[in-house]
């Protein structure tokens, strides 16, 4: 076999795996069609009543969901940062299975150019920009697209996520999803400080020393008008909503109630999973340097 017989084929096989990618996510999006029938009119103890994946990482696909179908949303719009290369995302699911215009970004220029040359990015209303938010260029970035509300706000950059929200004044979502470190605890309103050019993995060897704990969030959003109201059964992500669309289903909810001890055993050793999990995971960043938001003051962790 010649070398253009070789490359032929090896095109011929690629299309065939698209096309079978293709085939598989369409199944699994139309399978979903009979668990958000039989969830939208729930009424939930909490989210984990409603999770299911797709497209997530984990059951936030069934989530959103749920509080699409039991809110009042004007604008099905989305923003998600951090997306990678949007195999595992929180808006993709909306983006195919309810047809909503979305603006997502990641830093890396690879993934976005692989986004752009996916089968459904042609089909569907999706910005897809390469780039490393900070609290300078964000509402920038956002005014690209949206300049108004938007449907659902998501943010999971692994460092500045706090302060990237609290520079957010471009947008009032009606939704906000923005992840949380359980690791640093339930009781303290503690973040990492800003660093414009923060990155989890050369921050600490463990690569657990990110973002910032749910309190720090909850009293942020207060401060901005939305209201808590849970998080998903993984321990990673945390959601809020307008205080104006609170209803009989969907209602405020205490941190203490709400919150949840993440599971996942993400900790490193080099590039290595370590596995460490429970409190142990605590004492690796123990005593580093994170910002308290009610005193506005640097302590220990």
């Amino acid at each position: 076999m010649n070398l253009s017989s070789l490359i032929r084929q090896s095109l011929n096989s690629i299309r065939w795996l698209q096309k079978m990618e293709t085939k598989y996510e369409n199944q699994l999006i139309l399978n979903s069609q009979a668990l958000i029938e039989l969830n939208k009119n729930k009424v939930i103890k909490s989210f984990k009543d409603v999770e299911f994946k797709v497209f997530s990482q984990w059951g936030d696909d069934g989530i959103i969901q749920w509080l699409i179908n039991n809110l009042n949303i004007k604008n099905n719009t989305f923003i998600e940062f951090g997306v990678e290369n949007y195999q595992e995302s929180n808006t993709r699911f909306l983006l195919m299975n309810n047809n909503w215009s979305g603006l997502i970004m990641d830093g890396s220029e690879k993934n976005v150019k692989q986004i752009k040359n996916s089968y459904y990015y042609w089909k569907y209303d999706l910005t897809a920009i390469p780039a490393f938010i900070d609290v300078e260029n964000v509402n920038r970035i956002i005014s690209s697209k949206f300049i108004n509300s938007v449907g659902l706000l998501h943010i999971d950059i692994d460092g500045n996520d706090y302060w990237i929200w609290k520079a957010i004044d471009l947008i009032f979502p009606d939704i906000v999803i923005i992840e949380y470190n359980s690791v640093f605890g339930i009781d303290r309103p503690i973040t990492i400080p800003y660093q414009p050019d923060f990155k989890r993995t050369n921050a600490h060897p463990s690569w657990l020393y990110y973002g910032s704990s749910l309190l720090a969030l909850t009293i942020l959003a207060e401060k901005k008008g939305f209201s808590f109201i849970g998080c998903n059964s993984a321990g990673n992500n945390a959601y809020f909503i307008k205080k104006s669309l609170l209803n009989d289903k969907i209602k405020e909810m205490s941190v203490e109630k709400g919150y949840v001890v993440s599971q996942f055993r993400e900790s490193r050793t080099g590039n290595k999973l370590s596995y460490i999990g429970g409190q142990e995971r605590y004492q690796l960043i123990k005593g580093l340097p994170v910002y308290n938001v009610e005193t506005n003051s640097i302590e220990p962790l």
